[in-house]
């Protein structure tokens, strides 16, 4: 696979920040959005999106959480692992 060094240097540019909430990202060429997708570091992608990459997932359909400094735990809120994160387990046994 042929690599342009030009999006290869904008994706570690992209990255380049102790933030990751979202990123956004517009391209025709299939090769480069799965770059794209593969590295980058947030918690939120957009590829080829009218609206732009701002803050905005659609609730109920996307969770949404960030990477690095923009998330705490690494679970995004609304995602599978969302609710489990404010409960405690307990095994119970009662032998009458």
């Amino acid at each position: 696979m042929r690599r342009s060094s030009r999006s290869t240097k904008a994706f570690e540019r992209a990255n380049d920040t102790i933030y990751g909430l979202t990123a956004g990202f517009f391209s025709d060429d299939r090769e480069e959005v799965e770059r794209f997708k593969e590295a980058s570091q947030a918690g939120v992608i957009y590829i080829n999106r009218r609206a732009g990459a701002t803050t905005g997932a659609w609730p109920g359909i996307q969770p949404f959480g960030g990477w690095k400094g923009s998330g705490t735990t690494g679970k995004a809120s609304g995602g599978l692992y969302y609710v489990q994160q404010f409960m405690r387990e307990q095994s119970q046994t009662l032998v009458d």
